[in-house]
């Protein structure tokens, strides 16, 4: 605060003197804050400039215009003063800060994040890849298909509960018989339509049922299956087969056995069961999938003479298999999405 007299008398030397007092202020100020500090010291109420403004009431009235433009003139000069010297400032600290925080777009970035395939996509191409290496084919199918595909040439009943609405994803209208596959079996059949024999097929991709989204369910979920059509197959080359694959995808000491079952499409059929040598809490038997020999109707249905060929056929979920390979306790997890779901596997499950 200046040492002024509490009430100074109006002259131009008084003016003169707290103009260039606050000018000084004004140019010190390096940055916005001393600036508001000097705005409080000299423009502000109690500063030298407000007292001489309120001895303008003491003065003579003959006097009185040729003070108040003395003060008011010098009270603007001031203002200017400060508001050029405020653009000034905050020009200056809006480049400093962009300035701080430039990025060269152009630059090498200092740190690269890996990223990761989905352990599905990863696990559906290792499974692909051991039968591939036994010779066999891979075989694809549309998803959107005819119930005929779907359900009569893998010999199931009209009136089987899976062909019910509550099982099974009919498009509308119903009368065009189209459904969202239900499992990767109808590539099976499609295989045996289109292919020369003998036939041995992989088919892998998505499939729909009506199942509750929850932690075991997924309404969308992937299955690979496999077919076979030769002449003398038999059970034992079944069992040879899903051993191979089991012991690449869950290590050596891995096997499999059949639980005698049904399905409409083999006969016999039967659970397929696996070894798991290195389950979280032991090793122990898991239902893996379902298996079994052609059912004759089915090769009859593809114009295949059951007399001269015979095969196998089998089915498992990709889901289920990342589960029990992984410990994974949530299908939900696969679906929903998260990158930190499949950072975790980094590049290989």
């Amino acid at each position: 605060m200046s040492d002024a007299p509490e009430n100074p008398p109006i002259t131009p030397e008084a003016v003169d003197a707290a103009v260039q007092a606050a000018i000084d202020a004004v140019a010190a100020a390096a940055d916005t804050a001393e600036l508001k500090a000097a705005r409080a010291a000299h423009s502000a109420e109690g500063s030298p400039l407000a007292r001489l403004n309120a001895q303008l009431r003491n003065v003579a009235p003959a006097q009185k215009a040729e003070f108040g433009k003395l003060v008011g003139q010098a009270r603007g000069r001031v203002n200017q003063a400060f508001a050029a010297r405020e653009a000034e400032l905050a020009e200056a600290e809006t480049a400093a800060r962009l300035d701080a925080e430039r990025v060269d777009v152009t630059a090498l970035a200092s740190r690269a994040r890996v990223g990761a395939r989905h352990p599905m996509t990863l696990l559906q191409e290792q499974i692909a890849d051991i039968f591939v290496g036994m010779g066999w084919e891979i075989a694809e199918g549309p998803e959107l298909e005819h119930e005929w595909y779907n359900f009569d040439a893998l010999n199931f009943d009209v009136d089987h509960p899976a062909r019910q609405m509550q099982d099974t994803f009919f498009v509308d209208p119903v009368s065009r018989h189209l459904v969202m596959r239900t499992h990767t079996s109808p590539v099976q059949v499609r295989s045996m339509l289109e292919r020369d024999l003998p036939i041995y097929v992989l088919c892998p991709g998505r499939v729909y049922r009506t199942d509750e989204f929850d932690a075991t369910h997924l309404p969308v979920f992937t299955q690979f299956e496999g077919l076979v059509i030769d002449k003398g197959i038999t059970m034992a080359h079944l069992k040879g087969t899903l051993d191979h694959a089991a012991r690449v995808l869950f290590g050596p000491e891995a096997k499999t056995r059949f639980r005698a079952n049904y399905f409409p499409f083999t006969e016999p059929s039967a659970e397929l069961d696996l070894w798991h040598p290195t389950f979280k809490g032991g090793a122990r038997w898991i239902e893996w999938g379902g298996c079994g020999m052609v059912n004759p109707n089915v090769l009859r249905a593809a114009g295949i003479d059951p007399e001269e060929y015979s095969g196998f056929a089998f089915g498992m979920g990709i889901e289920r298999t990342l589960m029990f390979r992984s410990d994974v306790q949530d299908m939900r997890d696969m679906a929903e999405g998260d990158v930190r779901f499949s950072e975790q596997f980094g590049m290989v499950v």
